[in-house]
């Protein structure tokens, strides 16, 4: 009666292995290794496609920004001049303000009108 163990007759160089389940296991690392190779490829392209957006997007508030500071700018311009024409006497200016935009607003009632 012998008794054989696992990795008897087995070459040195597989560590106790027979050479078939050496094989088997060391296929599985390799495909294992790709597949998470390839994930991490996909990982980083995706990081740099979000960096490469949030640049643009953080452009964009940039100059939304701007815009914004230079429409206030010219909003209170707007508001000082009509603050100074409420205080001064110049009524008659201020009640043909008024006549125009009521005759704008009739306008545009009766275009609507007509539809």
């Amino acid at each position: 009666l012998a008794i054989v163990f696992i990795g008897d007759g087995a070459p040195a160089g597989n560590y106790g292995y027979t050479s078939s389940g050496y094989s088997v296991y060391e296929e599985e690392n390799e495909r294992l290794t790709e597949s998470l190779r390839t994930k991490v490829s996909a990982i980083k392209s995706l990081s740099i496609e979000i960096g490469t957006e949030v640049k643009n997007q953080n452009k964009m508030l940039s100059e939304m920004d701007n815009d914004f500071d230079s429409t206030g700018g010219l909003l209170g311009a707007t508001m000082g001049r009509l603050r100074m024409l409420s205080r001064g006497s110049q009524t008659k200016l201020l009640c043909y303000m008024m006549l125009f935009a009521l005759f704008v607003f009739f306008v545009i009632y009766w275009i609507i009108k007509l539809r």
